[in-house]
């Protein structure tokens, strides 16, 4: 009876890596639905960003990219996935498109460098901050193109008042990152 407990359960890596992959398409179509908007920007605050970041750090760059990518694909091609209900093409053209642009580019940056976080809490914190980084970068650069505004019109629509939210997002991020790191990794 010994033996059968301590044998260890074969895993079929890709199913999980799929599973992994539609989990976290769920949880950031969930995370759009969590949505507080704001009456001086067209920009709402959600959850979303928590779970891009996650999908960096626990999926890795590859496999996170495909998640974000997945996710796009799936709202552009008609399922209301996006804030709001939202689908299709024209959402992406409107102000919130750059962001999910970044949602790509942050997954691939957070899968790139978590590496480099030694599980520190602090060190993983600093790189989903960067990772946050990169989606409101991409969006104020998407709302310069589509508005055409000065950068302090651009920042205190796209940028600031999502700050202070992004940086509780990214704390508890981190926090759970270390605590899952490990299981997804013998997983994944």
């Amino acid at each position: 009876m010994e033996t059968v407990l301590k044998k260890e359960i074969v895993i079929d890596k890709n199913l999980c890596r799929i599973l992994a992959l539609i989990a976290f398409v769920i949880l950031t179509s969930l995370g759009a639905f969590v949505r507080v908007p704001l009456p001086f920007t067209p920009v709402p605050v959600t959850l979303q960003t928590f779970f891009v970041l996650l999908s960096g750090a626990l999926l890795g760059a590859n496999l996170g990219v495909a998640t974000q990518l997945t996710y796009a694909l799936l709202g552009v091609s008609g399922l209301s996935l996006f804030t709001g209900t939202a689908s299709g093409i024209t959402y992406l053209l409107g102000p919130t498109g750059g962001y999910i642009f970044g949602f790509v580019l942050s997954a691939l940056f957070v899968g790139k460098f978590i590496k480099y976080s030694r599980n520190n809490l602090f060190s993983t914190f600093c790189i989903l901050c960067l990772g946050d980084l990169v989606i409101l970068s991409c969006g104020v650069i998407w709302l310069k193109f589509l508005f055409g505004h000065q950068l302090t019109k651009l920042l205190s629509i796209g940028f600031i008042p999502f700050i202070p939210g992004d940086l509780i997002k990214a704390w508890l991020a981190s926090i759970l990152y270390l605590k899952l790191k490990s299981r997804f990794k013998e997983a994944l």
